[in-house]
């Protein structure tokens, strides 16, 4: 994606229309510094921004986002680049939480099971040791509720007998068991229950 050309291309479709950049943003509702760092090509506009410009200056975002005018074959080569710089996109943010996921993971393995080893080593009232252990628990689930969190919208599963890929219930999710990268799921198409895989696209 060409900041730059999108710059160039917002800033001539406004001056075809004979707005001034303080028109311009009296009419869509932002300051002309904004319009200036959107011609410049130092940022680019939000998506409801987008279509407001879409609709004002009458061509697609396609075309906003491709900084030029597009014929029929430019138009769907254009959009199928952006599909796929939208599911590369998405693939890293689900290695992203992925990642994470370990790592808070480890760190509440670790949190949990030094809090424990503490509690049982010291020579501490039993009062203190009970607090500990329950103090463990907690960290524990919330360790657990944040490594659902991370891992449930990461990708899709995919079923092992008919191929289906699908999102399960939150329920299923939590309560299915799982190796690191498969996990105990109904299939919704075929009905079967069994240990489907990880995808991330």
């Amino acid at each position: 994606m060409d900041m730059q050309k999108i710059g160039n291309f917002l800033a001539e479709l406004r001056k075809s229309k004979r707005l001034t950049q303080d028109e311009l943003g009296e009419q869509i509702g932002v300051t002309n510094k904004t319009i200036s760092r959107w011609e410049n090509g130092n940022y680019l506009p939000p998506v409801e921004m987008l279509q407001i410009l879409s609709k004002l200056y009458e061509v697609s975002i396609n075309e906003l986002l491709s900084g030029a005018r597009l014929n029929d074959a430019h138009y769907k080569e254009n959009a199928e680049e952006y599909i796929v710089v939208d599911l590369m996109k998405k693939c890293k943010e689900a290695k992203k939480h992925l990642t994470l996921s370990v790592i808070v993971a480890c760190i509440t393995i670790l949190a949990a099971t030094s809090i424990i080893l503490l509690a049982a080593m010291l020579s501490a009232p039993l009062w203190l040791r009970i607090t500990s252990i329950i103090l463990s628990l907690i960290i524990a689930i919330l360790g657990i509720g944040v490594c659902c969190a991370l891992t449930f919208d990461a990708g899709v599963y995919e079923c092992p007998n008919c191929g289906e890929k699908f999102i399960p219930s939150m329920k299923d999710f939590i309560l299915g068991p799982h190796t690191f990268t498969k996990r105990k799921l109904k299939c919704p198409k075929c009905g079967k229950t069994s240990y489907c895989k990880k995808r991330l696209n």
